[in-house]
């Protein structure tokens, strides 16, 4: 039986990874309904249509790479769970809290920003890379949450 901070920690990892991974899903598919309509007019534009309908799909590695640390941490890959208490398992979960919420929200925004840049891509093939920038800026607040867990997760000892 594993003790309530040992469930705190592995539902701190489900959190990054599960909320960042709907918000990547989110703004894939915001993007990829946009690259749709404009690859059906234009074939031809697959190729930039796809490198923007990607770039919101990260969100969900960052949850992910949260995840595997909390997990890593509790000893889950040789078989020897560890049994932490209620605070460290808070701690782990607040943790994984900053890249959940940010992975989410900024998947989505991103998306939304891609599928802008897909639309400018469809009128202007050769201000792709703008499209792309935009898109781009979005991802800062992806990376800073992912930055500020990382951190949280090694700041508690176990």
């Amino acid at each position: 039986m594993i003790t309530l901070g040992t469930a705190l920690a592995f539902a701190g990892a489900a959190v990054a990874a599960g909320f960042a991974g709907v918000g990547s899903a989110m703004g894939v598919g915001i993007a990829g309904q946009a690259g749709a309509g404009v690859v059906s007019e234009d074939p031809e534009k697959f190729g930039n249509v796809l490198v923007l309908q990607a770039l919101p799909g990260t969100q969900g590695i960052y949850g992910l790479l949260i995840a595997f640390i909390i997990v890593l941490n509790l000893g889950v890959i040789d078989g020897s769970v560890k049994d932490l208490t209620t605070d460290q398992g808070i701690a782990l979960f607040f943790a994984g809290l900053p890249m959940a919420i940010g992975g989410l929200m900024s998947g989505i925004y991103q998306g939304k920003v891609a599928a802008s840049g897909i639309y400018l891509c469809a009128k202007r093939p050769e201000e792709t890379g703008k499209g792309i920038i935009l898109a781009a800026m979005v991802e800062t607040y992806a990376v800073l949450s992912l930055l500020i867990s990382f951190i949280m997760v090694n700041g508690v000892k176990l």
